[in-house]
Parts: structure tokens; C-alpha cells; sequence
């Protein structure tokens, strides 16, 4: 009886490890904050001070919908260039996930990127921002809210160009996007 038990359980663990064998993006970002070449930051909506902008309603919709940021950006430099290479390939293998529905693919002169998000096309709750530069890094940005709708996100992030806001309460990692 303790050997069908023992089987029971191997076979369990087996296949529970099966399962599960790539990374979700929130264990991803656990895993990340003990690192030292990561910068990581929550951020509430109301660090981006737009409460008292002049917005569209669609806009204030848009603000409404947002519960906050999580931020997360590896530094690159000559000593850590092959756990870059590493880290963005994880980064690379949990976004091909199914369930991630690209929005856009972005490509300037500062890197290369997607867009992806998680939910319906009209309730969103979760945006992916993943850029990188083999020069600089990566950020991996993820934008969590209640059914949010694309059109009126396009819309905020607009109305954030707009404002004054200029990456204050964002610490190192704010320094890190900005050059």
C-alpha cells in the first residue's frame, strides 16, 4: 500500500512539474526583485498626478479603469551581458504564451518591443509593455487595471505626453527608462 501511495505521489508531482513548466509573468516578477541587476517599482496611478489634468471623459475613464504599474528593468552591463541574454529569452518564452494577445510590435532607435495584453478586446485587465536594447537592457512593464478599454488607453497615454508628469516617484528605474 505505501509503495501505490509513494507512485501516487511521484506521478502527481511528475505531472503537476509538467503542468507548470514555464514561469507566469507575476512569478517572474517575484523572482526578480531579490536579483541585484533588476530594478523593480509598484507604482500607484495617482504618482502619475492626473487627477486634477484637464481630461477628455474618455481619458478619465481610461484613469478610473488603472489600479497601478509594476515596473521591472534589468540593467545591462559587460559584467552581466550573459544573464541578460538568459533573462530576456525567459521574458521572451513567458510572452509567447497563448494567452498573451499581441496589440503592437514597437521598433525605434532605442530598441525593440511588443505590446500584449491579457482579457477580453474590451475589458482588458492587463497590459504588457516589453522593450529591449541589447545596449542598455530591458523593461518589463505591466499595466493592471478593470476592464479597461485599448481606445481609451490610447487616450491616457496621450493625455500622460501631455502633462507635466516627468517620472518623479519612480527612483532609479525612472532614470533607467529615461536614458
Amino acid at each position: 500500500m505505501k509503495r501505490i501511495i509513494a507512485l501516487i505521489a511521484i506521478v502527481g508531482v511528475a505531472f503537476l512539474s509538467a503542468c507548470s513548466s514555464t514561469q507566469s509573468l507575476q512569478e517572474y516578477y517575484v523572482d526578480s526583485t531579490e536579483n541585484p541587476n533588476f530594478i523593480s517599482v509598484d507604482v500607484p496611478t495617482s504618482v502619475l498626478k492626473l487627477e486634477d489634468a484637464d481630461l477628455t471623459e474618455k481619458q478619465r475613464q481610461a484613469l478610473k479603469s488603472l489600479k497601478k504599474l509594476n515596473l521591472l528593468a534589468f540593467k545591462k552591463t559587460t559584467e552581466n551581458a550573459e544573464e541578460f541574454k538568459i533573462e530576456k529569452a525567459k521574458v521572451n518564452a513567458i510572452l509567447k504564451n497563448d494567452e498573451f494577445i499581441e496589440l503592437m510590435k514597437l521598433n525605434s532607435q532605442y530598441g525593440k518591443g511588443v505590446i500584449k495584453y491579457l482579457g477580453d478586446e474590451d475589458a482588458i485587465d492587463e497590459v504588457i509593455i516589453f522593450g529591449s536594447s541589447d545596449d542598455k537592457g530591458f523593461a518589463l512593464i505591466r499595466v493592471l487595471g478593470d476592464d479597461m478599454n485599448p481606445a481609451n488607453l490610447v487616450q491616457l497615454m496621450q493625455a500622460i505626453q501631455k502633462s507635466d508628469y516627468d517620472g518623479e516617484g519612480l527612483g532609479e528605474i525612472g532614470k533607467f527608462l529615461r536614458g
